[in-house]
């Protein structure tokens, strides 16, 4: 069986999450604005699925040698990102500005598996 095979139903599963997430932020996003939920009322218990996500693109792109500058520069991005978002949390915990922070790293983590998945599947 071939690598692009074995990641393919990876690559699809990534992609339905990827789509879970930002639709669910999305939805979050807008309930507190129309009043229908108080910004209090919002779990902020789902911290980690963005970093499960890049340390998978990590532990497969680098065994599989494409781990390159471009992987590499939006790792640090993506890391960028989180430390903004942490920095939000533990602070003002402002949704608006931490909810946009989270997107913006979902949006890179985005690229980076599309840039993987085009790489592996069409070896660009």
């Amino acid at each position: 069986m071939s690598i692009q095979m074995v990641l393919l139903p990876v690559f699809v599963q990534v992609g339905l999450t990827f789509a879970l997430l930002i639709g669910m932020a999305l939805a979050r996003r807008r309930s507190p604005v129309s009043g229908e939920t108080k910004s209090r009322d919002i779990a902020p218990g789902d911290q980690f699925e963005l970093p499960v996500l890049f340390y998978a693109l990590i532990a497969l792109a680098l065994p599989l040698r494409h781990a390159d500058l471009f992987i590499v520069l939006m790792s640090w991005v993506f890391v960028v990102t989180r430390f903004a978002h942490a920095g939000v949390f533990v602070s003002s915990n402002d949704l608006g500005r931490r909810s946009t922070i989270w997107l913006a790293g979902a949006l890179v983590l985005l690229a980076m598996w599309i840039y993987f998945a085009l790489k592996m599947l069409l070896l660009i």
